[in-house]
């Protein structure tokens, strides 16, 4: 299995990605074969019969040759017939998802990708998966199309609102892999980033057995809130330096008063925050769109907190007077 990757494919770490990576190169060779034939053909051709002083007689007329025709004809269909049942039977492979596979639920957000795992622990952006076990992704969209593409595992499925998309791969090299969106999504599309940790099958149980802790044992409140902002890619539509994005800003916001988009007006308190992380349309703030995900059942009380206390630290109001 190719570890490095080369000029044209990056690191084959998937059990197809072998299968994927001969079938193009075959492809590849074969063009460029054919391409430096046909050109070298043709000036070799322009050189030898151009016209020449002192020669005026035109070549010889020959329109019609059999067994030139038979292996131009010949040698294509024979190419396009390799291609074919070579690419189905990778193709066939590719869809067949073998019986032993461990399932997972993928849900495509703007602009986050949601993991849901067989023992009901979930994770955002990162997608954990044991090391030569195939593992299936049953896949669904809750507002646009994306698609979710793995360029080292070899595999790009669509995923679609309203219905389910499978693919499965088999990792074959523990590490790190890109997650990319490959479908234009909205203006988060480049920021709908993630990764693929892969990991052994003792690694794999042990993140299961913890996946649905809180997490952010020794570290404050606020250092919790901060993680959560990127691991649960808040960072993708709020901005914590003023700029305006998909969602407002996360600087200056606590303790300040924002306008609905109903008319009405709030102060952002400790309790805003938390209804906005579990019922984010409740209340949308005036002039923007009513796009954020509920996070209910995504993260706990704790980190909930904390983005409380990171949203603080992020405004120089600290308190706020709770009303009844």
């Amino acid at each position: 299995m190719d570890t490095t990757g080369t000029f044209w494919m990056p690191q084959g770490a998937s059990s197809i990605a072998g299968e994927v990576d001969a079938l193009f190169y075959f492809i590849f060779w074969a063009s460029v074969f054919f391409f430096l034939l046909v050109v070298g053909l043709s000036i070799y051709f322009i050189i030898k019969y151009r016209r020449r002083e002192g020669r005026e007689e035109a070549t010889s007329h020959v329109d019609y040759n059999l067994k030139l025709e038979v292996i131009w004809t010949a040698i294509p269909i024979i190419l396009v017939v390799i291609v074919f049942f070579w690419g189905f039977n990778t193709y066939m492979k590719m869809q067949v998802v073998p019986r032993d596979a461990i399932e997972i639920k993928v849900t495509g957000r703007q602009w986050m990708w949601l993991f849901d795992y067989p023992n009901g622990s979930n994770s955002i952006n990162e997608l954990v998966v044991p090391v030569d076990q195939p593992v299936k992704l049953t896949m669904s969209s809750e507002d646009v199309i994306h698609s979710f593409y793995i360029p080292q595992f070899r595999i790009k499925q669509d995923v679609l609102p309203s219905r389910y998309t499978i693919t499965w791969f088999e990792a074959t090299n523990t590490g790190k892999y890109d997650l990319y969106c490959a479908e234009f999504c909205g203006k988060g599309h480049s920021e709908m980033l993630a990764t693929v940790k892969v990991v052994s099958q003792d690694q794999y149980a042990a993140f299961l057995e913890g996946a649905g802790m809180e997490g952010g044992e020794g570290m404050s409140l606020e250092q919790v809130g901060k993680q959560v902002y990127t691991s649960r890619a808040c960072n993708t539509c709020h901005s914590i330096d003023g700029s305006p994005n998909v969602g407002p800003t996360f600087k200056d916001a606590y303790g300040h008063e924002v306008e609905l988009s109903d008319g009405s007006t709030i102060t952002v308190d400790e309790n805003y925050i938390r209804e906005s992380i579990l019922e984010p349309k409740a209340k949308v703030v005036k002039g923007f769109q009513s796009v954020m995900p509920t996070f209910q059942g995504l993260v706990s009380e704790r980190q909930i907190d904390g983005v409380i206390a990171y949203l603080k630290s992020l405004s120089e109001v600290k308190e706020v007077e709770q009303s009844e």
